[in-house]
C-alpha cells in the first residue's frame, strides 16, 4: 500500500528462521506468564465464579489462599506457552510465506492478509493452547480452602479430566478457543503492523531503528485492541473449561453459555474481568514485542 501501514514487508525481521522463533517463543512466553498470572487468575475467577470486582476477588484471594494463590495454575502455561508463542510465530512465517507466494510480484502482504496469516497461526496454536488452558483454569479456580482438593497438580487434574470426560475432555470448549485464537493473532499481527508502521513512517526510520520504548507502547496498545475484540470469546471458553462433569455440568454446549449468560446479565456478563485482563495486557504485551 501507498502509506505503508497496510502491507507486510518481507523479508521480516522476526521470521529469520525457526531457531529464533523458538528462542523468542521461551522469553516471550516466560515474559507473560511471570508478569500476567496474578492477574489472570483474578480474570479467571471473575468470569467463573465472581460477581463482584477485581479488588475484592484479588483481597479474598490473598485473605483466603494466601499470596502464592496468585500463581496457581502457572506449572502449565510456563511449560506450553513458550511452545505455544514458537509455534504462532513459526506457522506465521510459513502461511505469510504461503500467501506471498500466491502474488510473488508483490513485495508485501496486505493487511488482511497479515490479519488472516495471524488467524491461521492462531489455529495452529489452538491445539496446543486448548488443554493447556483448560488445565489452567481449573487449577485456577480451585480454591485451597476446600478440603478434599479436587486437583493436586497438573497430573492429577490431566488424570481427573480423563476419567471425567476422556480424552477428548482435555478440549472442551475448543471451539470457542480457536474463535478467540484466530481473532486474537490476527489483531496481534495487523494491528501491531500498523502501528509500527505508522511510527516507521513519522520518525522515516526503519523498523531496526525504532526505539525499544515505542515497540513496548505498539505491543501494548495491541494488546488493549486484542482483549477488547475477543473477551467475550474467552468469557465463554473460560467458563466451558471450568464447568463441571456429568451431574454438576451446568452448560450442555457453547450456544448455551452464551444464553444462560445473556439470560442472567446481558451484555455486561460478556465483559466480566475486563478490567484485569486490560491491565494485564500492557506489560504483557509490551514485554512480549521486546523480547
Amino acid at each position: 500500500m501507498a502509506d505503508g501501514m497496510a502491507s507486510l514487508d518481507l523479508p521480516r525481521d522476526y521470521l529469520s528462521g525457526p531457531m529464533k522463533e523458538v528462542i523468542v517463543g521461551a522469553a516471550g512466553g516466560v515474559t507473560q506468564v511471570l508478569i500476567g498470572q496474578p492477574f489472570d487468575i483474578v480474570k479467571v475467577r471473575m468470569q467463573t465464579q465472581a460477581n463482584e470486582g477485581a479488588m475484592r476477588v484479588a483481597q479474598h484471594i490473598l485473605k483466603r489462599e494466601g499470596p502464592l494463590a496468585f500463581y496457581k495454575g502457572t506449572l502449565s502455561p510456563l511449560v506450553g506457552v513458550g511452545a505455544c508463542i514458537s509455534i504462532v510465530y513459526t506457522s506465521f512465517h510459513g502461511f505469510s510465506t504461503l500467501l506471498h507466494s500466491l502474488n510473488p510480484t508483490s513485495p508485501s502482504l496486505s493487511l488482511p492478509q497479515t490479519y488472516l496469516a495471524g488467524g491461521m497461526a492462531g489455529l495452529t496454536n489452538s491445539l496446543i493452547s486448548g488443554p493447556m488452558e483448560h488445565i489452567r483454569i481449573r487449577l485456577q479456580t480451585q480454591s485451597t480452602t476446600s478440603v478434599p482438593a479436587a486437583y493436586t497438580g497438573v497430573r492429577g487434574c490431566i488424570r481427573h479430566i480423563v476419567q471425567q470426560g476422556g480424552p477428548s475432555g482435555l478440549y472442551r470448549g475448543q471451539t470457542a478457543t480457536m474463535l478467540r485464537e484466530f481473532h486474537s493473532y490476527g489483531i496481534w499481527f495487523s494491528v501491531f503492523e500498523v502501528l509500527l508502521s505508522l511510527a516507521m513512517k513519522v520518525e522515516e526510520k526503519p523498523r531496526d531503528q525504532i526505539a525499544g520504548w515505542k515497540i513496548a507502547a505498539c505491543g501494548a496498545l495491541t494488546g488493549e485492541v486484542l482483549w477488547t475484540a475477543n473477551y467475550p470469546f474467552d468469557v465463554v471458553k473460560s467458563k466451558m473449561q471450568a464447568d463441571g462433569f456429568g451431574a454438576d455440568r451446568r452448560y450442555r454446549d457453547m450456544r448455551d453459555v452464551v444464553r444462560q449468560t445473556w439470560a442472567e446479565a446481558g451484555a455486561r456478563g460478556f465483559f466480566n474481568g475486563l478490567g484485569p485482563t486490560l491491565l494485564r495486557a500492557v506489560p504483557v504485551s509490551a514485554g512480549t514485542f521486546v523480547v
